[in-house]
């Protein structure tokens, strides 16, 4: 006779352990959902973008070098592919460099670089992905992102970084990478890095990113990001100038021919 009222407590008992744990974040995302999500809100707002930039190049005796940049990007679809333009205004010896990225998160990425000087188009070999973007601190790689699925992730914990509520995840390349660990520091609201820190081969931290300034618009976007070389004290600061997105660029814009002649209306 007893039975059914044990049933129904303990169901009672397990329904509010379930509803406590959910309110109290028991049930929160997996480390591999939180990057995932970071993935899309940093390389993945809107269906493209277009992005005028300027890339300060400062070495540790303050010495600096400046590029400006315009960079276009488009969505391919749901599956994570995408394709990436870069077109350089300055400084001159690199005036009209251009640089196109087909992004396959299920393969290698096919990159191709434009060399006006000596009027060459050069594919970009898969393992020079880890290689400086344009003489700074950012690798080919971060500047097009890396699939979250090449990393195992685990929640470290979450903090407060500044102001900002945070996850911190520790993600570990599944293949030999540039680097042996990485710890990012992911707002909870926004989903973007605020902060990640490289280790090199030796478990050293060799380069840490942040994310300085966040303009809260129709997409939240980094508006000024560094890339710190810790062992050299060179850093990369980047400021996007001007962003716009949902644009309607085509799948026919990102080609060969457009790298050698990019529309005017894309670079002026």
């Amino acid at each position: 006779m007893m039975k059914p009222v044990i049933i129904r407590l303990t169901l009672a008992l397990v329904l509010g352990l379930a509803l406590t744990a959910r309110s109290t974040g028991v049930f929160a995302a997996s480390a591999e959902e939180i990057m995932e999500r970071s993935q899309r809100a940093f390389h993945y707002a809107g269906s493209d973008a277009k992005g005028k930039l300027t890339m300060e190049l400062i070495g540790k005796d303050g010495g600096k070098r400046v590029r400006v940049l315009t960079m276009l990007r488009r969505n391919q679809g749901t599956g994570g592919e995408q394709k990436y333009f870069m077109y350089f205004h300055e400084p001159g010896d690199i005036r009209r460099l251009t640089f196109m990225v087909w992004k396959f998160p299920a393969r290698e990425d096919d990159r191709w670089i434009f060399v006006p000087a000596v009027d060459l188009i050069r594919r970009i070999a898969a393992e020079d992905k880890y290689s400086s973007f344009v003489g700074s601190d950012f690798s080919y790689e971060d500047v097009s992102g890396r699939a979250a699925a090449e990393d195992a992730h685990t929640l470290v914990g979450e903090e407060k970084l500044g102001d900002r509520e945070v996850f911190v995840i520790k993600s570990v390349p599944r293949q030999a990478a540039a680097f042996t660990k990485r710890i990012s520091w992911i707002d909870k609201q926004n989903h973007l890095p605020l902060k990640e820190e490289f280790y090199d081969a030796q478990n050293e931290l060799q380069r840490v990113f942040t994310a300085d300034s966040i303009e809260e618009d129709v997409y939240p976007t980094i508006i000024k990001r560094t890339m710190r070389n810790v062992k050299t004290g060179h850093r990369t600061e980047v400021t996007v100038n001007s962003v716009a997105y949902d644009i309607g660029l085509k799948d026919s814009d990102f080609s060969e021919r457009r790298m050698r002649r990019p529309p005017r209306s894309w670079i002026r």
